[in-house]
């Protein structure tokens, strides 16, 4: 839990530095603020949803359904090893559509 505490604020971090960075460079070419500002905040928003995603998809577990050609699949995340089971067990035992 403790990890998940520091995915926002490293989020935030990250995010933060890459479009000071980009920002600073931008500057040094006389870019106007206003575009300035646009440029920062879309590579801000863009670094913070990428760490976001990264965190998440690491703690993320996915049951697929082990019959040829079926697409059923079923993603969890943050459950205990008796709850990732029963849903290892669900996606497993689907009913099949053809």
């Amino acid at each position: 839990m403790k990890r998940q505490r520091l995915v926002l604020p490293v989020a935030v971090a990250v995010g933060a530095v890459y479009a000071v960075a980009i920002g600073w460079r931008l500057a040094s070419f006389h870019v106007p603020w206003t575009l300035l500002v646009a440029c920062a905040s879309a590579l801000f928003v863009t670094a913070f949803t990428l760490v976001l995603r990264i965190a998440e998809a690491r703690s993320t577990v996915v049951h697929r359904c082990r019959m040829e050609g079926c697409t059923f699949m079923v993603q969890v995340r943050h459950v205990d090893a008796v709850e990732n089971r029963r849903w290892q067990e669900i996606a497993a035992a689907h009913p099949h559509r053809f």
